[in-house]
């Protein structure tokens, strides 16, 4: 019998502006897609080939486009689909320290290199108060007051990682919690390179299921709040976004190195996932501009992005530079350093997104750090 993969999905019709559910089947043989209309009872798409979505797209809590339909799958559709998918998978969170933030390039590196994802990301800077509640279990030890000031000293980076074991793999990745050691028994773990002693040591990792999700819920509430607020200076700033396509092909730690390498602050980061309606509006400027603007939209919203605010004198104008032309071939030519011709693929799939006009810089990187887009990914 051939296999096939079930999932519940919601849509929001902005048309309507109703919620829509949706079984969505995936047949990996020969990767074809299927919808089921649950609230009409009938089928919505017959079986199609659909190139664009993958088995690894494929869990709980992740958006995937189906013919310009981001999809929410929200639920297993069968008890088959849990098993042969849901068995292994976890969520941990991965704390970036502030010694080693601008690190998180490399460190990207090696989580992707490793077969997990990153599903959510921010940075932020907590407050004493908002690391000695995250650090609560340490209350009372010699260490708490010293780890305390440290983790509120300057930005951190959160993220939730999804993957097969994901926590022990982190953990791995990590390293003992003291870097000497580390350098001697896991020369090539994150703490042994980086990491300075105790308390200085690159990164933390939530131990156990409950610790995971404890700790996901702090940075990334799914509930009322926003959690610690991002780092955003909204002056002498420009707008980068990291394009669902690189971000699928494990990218993003390539790009943000090559960012940091050429002289650049990131001064903000987070990942989110943009709507249609919202997509169309922050390209709006280029409706009846550029020819490739529907396909534009569509890969914004294809899946997740990563958001960088780029901090700097005449920011717009030098990381616009450092972009590169919007056609990659042409990149490639002319500026074979920057940024889409390295990276990029087509003038849709051109890596990123910076902010063409140096007035719109404050402009964009607002737009995109508002309180409804920085709880959570857009709910679509």
């Amino acid at each position: 019998m051939e296999d096939r993969f079930a999932f519940l999905t919601e849509w929001y019709d902005p048309t309507s502006a109703l919620l829509r559910r949706y079984q969505l089947f995936y047949y990996p043989r020969d990767g074809s897609v299927e919808m089921f209309d649950v609230k009409n009872q009938r089928i919505f798409l017959r079986r199609t080939r659909y190139d664009d979505i993958h088995q690894e797209d494929l869990f709980i809590g992740n958006r995937v486009n189906v013919f310009s339909r981001q999809l929410h799958l929200i639920d297993y559709g069968d008890q088959y689909t849990a098993n042969k998918l849901g068995s292994k998978k976890e969520r941990t969170l991965a704390l970036i320290k502030p010694d080693v933030v601008t690190k998180i390039g490399d460190i990207l590196e090696l989580i992707y290199s490793s077969n997990l994802i990153v599903t959510k990301a921010k940075m932020t800077k907590l407050t004493w108060s908002q690391a000695a509640d995250f650090y609560a279990e340490h209350q009372g030890k010699p260490f708490f007051n010293n780890l305390v000031q440290f983790m509120s000293s300057g930005p951190v980076v959160a993220m939730e990682l999804m993957g097969d074991e994901a926590m022990s793999i982190w953990r791995g990745l990590l390293g003992t919690s003291d870097p000497a050691v580390a350098r001697r028994e896991a020369p090539q773990s994150v703490r042994a390179q980086f990491g300075t002693d105790g308390i200085k040591n690159v990164g933390h990792g939530s131990d156990s299921p409950a610790a995971a999700a404890r700790e996901t819920e702090f940075f990334f509430p799914s509930t009322i709040g926003h959690g610690p607020s991002n780092t955003a200076v909204f002056t002498d700033c420009t707008c980068c976004i990291i394009k669902p396509h690189a971000i699928s092909e494990g990218l993003a730690g390539k790009i943000l190195n090559s960012i940091s390498a050429a002289g650049f602050e990131i001064s903000a980061l987070q990942m989110f996932n943009m709507d249609q309606v919202n997509a169309e509006e922050f390209y709006e400027v280029y409706n009846g501009i550029v020819t490739e603007y529907p396909n534009m939209v569509t890969e914004l919203c294809s899946g997740p992005c990563m958001a960088l605010e780029i901090h700097g004198t005449d920011a717009p104008k030098t990381f616009r530079e450092f972009c590169g032309p919007a056609d990659p071939e042409i990149a490639r030519h002319l500026r074979p350093t920057t940024l889409r011709a390295l990276y990029g693929k087509d003038k849709v799939k051109n890596a990123v997104h910076c902010t063409d006009l140096p007035e719109d810089g404050v402009l964009e990187v607002g737009g995109i750090w508002t309180p409804y887009i920085a709880t959570t990914p857009i709910m679509c």
